[in-house]
């Protein structure tokens, strides 16, 4: 291959490979959707994980699913609570804290749906 070096390792010869932007600690790591959708990647749709991680456009393809499942939940969410709004917080907590886990699972279940596992 054209411009390609290669660097002696004992008896092999491996090629000079880098990433042209280094991860820095700095940078925020995919929350739970982004490992999700990676884990899916990974274990169904192996082709398209393997352009990504090479083109390294993986970890912003993460980041963008990070962020869309996140705006899809609180704009779900929103909808859902005007058409189920939940019990008094001050007169039953455990009763309200129930109905707002029910109505996160089903926002977040439509979401993975369409986002994360597509």
């Amino acid at each position: 291959m054209d411009g390609l070096t290669y660097s002696q390792s004992g008896d092999y010869l491996l090629p000079d490979l880098a990433l042209t932007e280094p991860q820095t600690e700095s940078m925020e790591a995919p929350g739970k959707y982004g490992m999700m959708r990676k884990g899916f990647l990974k274990r169904h749709r192996r082709i398209l994980y393997d352009s990504l991680l090479l083109e390294e456009k993986l970890y912003p393809h993460l980041m963008e699913t990070e962020r869309t499942a996140e705006n899809r939940i609180a704009a779900a969410m929103a909808v859902l609570l005007m058409k189920d709004p939940p019990p008094d917080k001050a007169e039953d907590h455990l009763a309200w804290a129930a109905h707002m886990a029910s109505l996160r699972l089903e926002a977040e279940g439509a979401v993975l749906r369409e986002v994360v596992f597509s």
